[in-house]
């Protein structure tokens, strides 16, 4: 009898187990759902679109949308677009709803996003003990003014309409103590609201916050100080604007849209397949395959160096260890069966590229992992165009927070006058990020100044969609003795 309570108490524990293991499963499948669930599909961006992106820091001085147009350049390169950066630092639904008309319609738009929702939900008052009051007081009257916003928006029926569940605050790293507790619960309330609001009226909807929340919690699990938003728990550096962009254009149904993707026979000395590229002139002597290879497209460059963080100083090509990019959207794929066996060198205009195994070409490699392939290289060229665009607007946003976080509210807006010089040299000893713009509003005051950025900034997105187009490679593989 002992031997079968054993068993029994053995058989318990397995069914135990087992059910805690569907359990996990069950947990799993439903946040990967509930990711999946919680996107709409938007529409991709159309050639001549003009794309206004709005919202707060987190858009003002965040590249997210810089990224997002990056592929665009590379990937659409005979279907230009414009992309705008319509964020203020600081701002919530109430300030976003006041400029409006300038900020956002008077770009002449085709296609508006919008975020808010983290200073909507307040700060210190997660510190006091009535938070939840003070939180709930805070989301109504966010919403109050995104039901205003709402019905401007609506009134605008020729312009696509996206909204965009912010970025999450990060309640969960341990990379030191100060956490504002149920902050980002606040925010989700108002995303919530914003979905619904998407639904009713056939808009798009991206969220950020749940995968973002989803990553940084596998993150963690390895490392309890990983957060993509090191200094404040609310901005996300570069590797975070990354997955942001990467969320975006998922959204807009782009993964699995290759740069290119041919496979060649080299025993029978023929192409087997080719998409989104014109493999030529293919000759095949004793150890030598070669051929001249033209792409439709261009790879999607990742800059390694970190830029413009909010203290983590972490790159937009650290995010590539945390979203599946490279499989879904950087694929330039390049396949050789039927080779003598062997290890092969690999030119591009007679550039050395790698020295590869004809097994592992049989199997395939991906052209864009190289960034000296010279399409790599032209691409790099773009983003750092795209980066000189991207500094040069970035004055204006710093010139606009100016005009409508301190001008405004004394009447001032647009003055650009002594009169407006002397009431921001009032606020600057006690405002750190006023110094930090004023120079800048100093300049920007001046209209032929502004005119001169504008058209610079025109002149490099000109300079890019003349010289995005892919050229064509000559491709060499020589087997190595």
């Amino acid at each position: 009898s002992s031997d079968l309570g054993m068993i029994q108490k053995r058989y318990q524990m397995v069914i135990h187990e087992i059910n805690r293991k569907i359990f996990l499963l069950l947990c799993l499948a439903y946040a990967s759902i509930s990711s999946l669930q919680a996107q709409s599909a938007i529409p991709p961006f159309k050639k001549g679109e003009r794309v206004v992106f709005t919202g707060n820091s987190i858009t003002h001085g965040g590249h997210y949308h810089s990224f997002i147009w990056l592929y665009y350049m590379t990937r659409f390169p005979d279907k230009p677009i414009t992309i705008m950066n319509a964020g203020i630092g600081g701002e919530s639904a109430w300030d976003i709803k006041d400029r409006l008309d300038d900020d956002v319609f008077g770009r002449r738009p085709t296609y508006v996003t919008l975020t808010f929702g983290m200073n909507d939900t307040g700060y210190d008052i997660y510190m006091k003990d009535n938070a939840n009051e003070l939180s709930g007081q805070q989301i109504a009257k966010s919403l109050d003014s995104f039901r205003e916003i709402e019905k401007r928006l609506l009134a605008k029926n020729k312009i696509t309409k996206v909204l965009i569940g912010g970025s999450p605050y990060d309640e969960t790293s341990k990379f030191n103590n100060f956490i504002l507790h149920q902050k980002n619960n606040a925010i989700l309330k108002i995303i919530d609201a914003q979905r619904t609001s998407a639904k009713k009226n056939g808009w798009g909807f991206v969220d950020f916050n749940q995968p973002m929340c989803e990553i940084s919690l596998r993150e963690q699990r390895k490392d309890s100080t990983f957060t993509f938003c090191r200094i404040d728990r609310i901005h996300p550096d570069n590797d975070g604007q990354m997955v942001m962009a990467y969320l975006f254009l998922k959204a807009q149904g782009l993964a699995g849209h290759k740069v290119s993707d041919f496979s060649i026979d080299a025993q029978h000395s023929n192409v087997v397949t080719h998409q989104n590229c014109k493999i030529s002139r293919l000759k095949k002597k004793e150890g030598e395959l070669a051929f001249d290879y033209l792409a439709n497209a261009l790879p999607y460059p990742l800059d390694s160096i970190p830029r413009h963080g909010w203290g983590n100083k972490r790159s937009q090509r650290d995010a590539m260890q945390l979203i599946p990019f490279m499989e879904e959207f950087n694929q330039e794929y390049f396949q050789v069966i039927n080779l003598e066996k062997g290890r092969y060198r690999l030119t591009i205009d007679g550039q050395f590229i790698d020295d590869i195994s004809s097994e592992r070409l049989a199997d395939g490699i991906n052209l864009a992992d190289y960034p000296t392939t010279p399409q790599y290289q032209q691409a790099m060229t773009i983003m750092y165009l795209n980066e000189e665009r991207f500094e040069i607007e970035k004055r204006f946003r710093e010139y606009l927070w100016t005009e409508y976080s301190f001008l405004k509210k004394e009447g001032l807006l647009f003055a650009d006058n002594q009169k407006a010089i002397d009431k921001l040299q009032e606020y600057l000893p006690k405002d750190f990020f006023l110094r930090a713009s004023y120079d800048w509003y100093v300049k920007a005051m001046h209209p032929e100044i502004r005119k001169v950025w504008s058209d610079y900034m025109n002149s490099i997105v000109e300079t890019i969609y003349r010289i995005n187009k892919p050229v064509i490679h000559q491709v060499k593989l020589t087997r190595m003795k």
